[in-house]
């Protein structure tokens, strides 16, 4: 299939088709049609110019050792085209890039550029490096439509059909580089790459087998993809780590809170724990009974919110009367080894009547704040008309000695007093 070798040639374009091919086009036999055809010849002409450049540009290699030393966890970079063909006249094309979970490149088919997402995206290439591979790019989208159009009947593609690609490789520190490439038709198995052939895949037919057949009789197509797949691919995946890892190697804590939604069944409670906010993407949600996972926790997706951080729930059903005792439990490598346990029932049923007593209590003390304001008022307006000697003229009922003052003030006290016992033992009570 043409898309591969346009597809490999654009992808990590490194200098890797030898001066003395630079003339020569791909030649394809259609099998059971007794046609040759030859592809891409003027396509691989402008990719070798460009490979050329690339190799007066290119820097050396970036050691690997820098990734060894700052992560054991799997890294990969992915690199996935899509390809629509509606018909015989229209195409539509999507291409991105991916360091594990994260996208970092896209591509913009109305400028025919690079579009990268994160400010380290450029890896450790330059400018003019990635000048030269968005020509190439350009070259690639715009080859591999026409190429598939004009020679869909031959591969047996019939209309609307859609292509996948999906290549890259991965690295884990202390082992070899692993590499890997997949075709599609129809979102089903079609080929892969694997070691240095094609292979059809076993559900794809006789059509599959018929192009892994003609792609394995190029020995040097298969050179160029073994060492871009397993070269220039983890060079590039190093370099790309390196620029992008105070933000792969950042750690953020989830948040996590309870709920419940609509009961499955009648007596039934359908709880749900939300966790939220972490980084990175691994991250384990259980219910438990006591040190006991429950097998009836089903989880969501992982999914992302805006600010680049994750978001996970878990749910369980279980019968109203056997809700008490349960726990969910939250495992992150933020934490540091300290899980969060959130108890169902009991503390949320607590603190929800604290905080109700709480309230109760500050409007009882503005009522009794204003009563005795007013009570207050009313005896200064009285106590120039009262003679009494228990009333002298201008006496003042906010005067410490008086006893409607300091009834205010020992019913206010004891309010405060209740307040500060109430924030007491709420702090204790978030503290465990």
């Amino acid at each position: 299939m043409f898309l591969l070798i346009l597809f490999f040639s654009g992808l990590f374009c490194h200098g890797e088709i030898r001066a003395g091919k630079k003339n020569s086009g791909v030649k394809m036999s259609v099998v059971g049609t007794g046609e040759e055809k030859t592809l891409g010849r003027t396509w691989l002409k402008g990719t070798v110019i460009l490979q050329d450049a690339l190799e007066d540009s290119i820097t050396a290699p970036q050691a690997l050792g820098s990734y060894h030393s700052a992560t054991e966890e799997l890294l990969s970079f992915t690199m996935i085209h899509i390809f629509s063909f509606p018909n015989h006249s229209w195409a539509q094309a999507q291409s991105s890039g991916w360091l594990g979970e994260l996208q970092t490149h896209g591509w913009d088919n109305v400028l025919g550029t690079f579009r990268f997402l994160k400010s380290w995206s450029h890896g450790n290439f330059s400018k003019e490096e990635w000048k030269n591979l968005q020509a190439l790019f350009q070259l690639y989208f715009h080859g591999f439509i026409r190429e598939v159009q004009a020679f869909s009947s031959q591969f047996q593609f019939e209309y609307p059909f859609e292509l996948q690609i999906s290549a890259g490789c991965t690295l884990h520190a202390g082992k070899a580089c692993e590499s890997f490439l997949n075709g599609a038709y129809q979102g089903s198995d079609f080929l892969s790459f694997q070691g240095s052939s094609w292979k059809p895949s076993p559900r794809a037919g006789s059509r599959a087998q018929n192009v892994c057949t003609v792609l394995n009789h190029y020995k040097d197509i298969k050179e160029i993809v073994q060492r871009l797949l397993c070269n220039t691919c983890p060079q590039f995946l190093a370099g790309l780590f390196e620029a992008g890892k105070s933000e792969l190697e950042r750690q953020v804590k989830p948040e996590a809170w309870l709920s419940s939604g609509p009961s499955q069944w009648p007596g039934s409670l359908h709880l749900v724990c939300h966790v939220s906010g972490f980084y990175p993407k691994p991250v384990r949600v259980m219910w438990m009974r006591g040190t006991q996972e429950q097998s009836g926790t089903r989880r969501s997706d992982v999914l992302p919110n805006a600010d680049g951080t994750w978001y996970l729930q878990a749910t369980l059903d279980v019968a109203s009367g056997e809700a008490a005792g349960l726990s969910c439990r939250v495992k992150h490598s933020s934490l540091g080894g300290h899980d969060i346990v959130i108890h169902w029932g009991g503390y949320s049923i607590l603190l929800t009547l604290m905080c109700l007593t709480v309230m109760v209590t500050l409007v009882m003390l503005v009522i009794q704040g204003t009563c005795c304001r007013k009570q207050s008022s009313k005896k200064n307006v009285l106590s120039p008309h009262i003679t009494n000697a228990a009333f002298p003229m201008g006496a003042n009922t906010q005067d410490p000695r008086n006893p409607a003052h300091q009834l205010c003030l020992a019913q206010e006290t004891w309010i405060k007093t209740r307040i500060l016992k109430l924030k007491i033992s709420l702090n204790q009570l978030w503290v465990t």
